[in-house]
């Protein structure tokens, strides 16, 4: 089965190169497509603190994606896991979602923090994070995740 999925917009400044760690402080603007998109398709979002961007790692070659097990970032210390148990951009279908910070609403133009992806990048999706979908209860992560995300915000 597939798809066709088209970007609604692309990412603005930022990085230019994907780095693991650090991103907390990154800002990024969301620039979304007219001809995708309305112009209101942004309105009423500034009245959240963080929403969830969907995009794709368009600049990963096909012959890097892991459809196995490996070790996160290839560190022998961690266990061998799933391509799927873990949020490597190796993926199968190199589609990533973050949640950001909103700095600002204007427009088409969506202005975030946190966002780890590069210039350039095509956006997917863009989603208001709203407490009723977050996890409910105690989330349960492995050492080796933990240890992972240290330095990563």
């Amino acid at each position: 089965m597939s798809f066709i999925v088209e970007a609604i917009g692309r990412v603005e400044g930022g990085r230019i190169e994907a780095e693991d760690d650090a991103w907390d402080a990154v800002a990024a603007t969301i620039i979304l497509d007219p001809a995708m998109v309305g112009n209101d398709a942004l309105t009423g979002l500034d009245a959240f603190s963080h929403v969830e961007i969907v995009y794709l790692f368009d600049q990963l070659p096909e012959s890097a994606i892991v459809t196995g097990a490996r070790r996160p970032r290839g560190n022998p210390d961690w266990p061998m896991v799933g391509i799927l148990a873990q949020r490597g951009r190796n993926r199968p279908n190199r589609i990533a979602v973050s949640v950001c910070r909103i700095v600002t609403v204007d427009g088409l133009r969506l202005s975030v923090t946190g966002l780890d992806a590069i210039d350039g990048t095509p956006v997917l999706d863009v989603k208001p994070v709203l407490r009723g979908f977050i996890p409910r209860g105690d989330v349960r992560e492995p050492a080796w995740a933990r240890e992972i995300m240290a330095d990563y915000w």
